[in-house]
């Protein structure tokens, strides 16, 4: 089984973009096809992007322009969107949780 399939490049690129789709569901920016739920893995979510570096990596000088370009993009904006969801994960609720649980520690007048 040595030879390749003929449409190996279009199969390296949906797998990328399949891996890209299943970080931003794992970061929760959007929601699971299979319960429509939106739900936050970062761990899941870093794991899918340190494959596709190691997939960027390991195919260094064997990929086209064009896919190192989309791989690269793809790279950069998991990367922005899962700084951006590690400062929500770090940051308290909403002012607005913290307002209700004060109300509701201080005593009835």
């Amino acid at each position: 089984m040595d030879k390749m399939p003929e449409n190996v490049d279009q199969l390296f690129l949906q797998l990328v973009l399949s891996m890209q789709a299943s970080a931003m569901q794992q970061m929760g920016k959007i929601a699971s096809p299979f319960n429509g739920k939106i739900e936050r893995d970062l761990k899941a979510a870093q794991f899918s992007i340190d494959v596709i570096e190691m997939l960027e990596k390991k195919m260094k000088g064997n990929l086209s322009d064009e896919e190192s370009k989309i791989i690269g993009h793809v790279l950069y904006e998991l990367r922005l969107n899962y700084v951006d969801e590690s400062k929500k994960a770090d940051e308290p609720e909403s002012k607005d949780a913290e307002k209700g649980a004060d109300e509701e520690s201080e005593p009835e007048k």
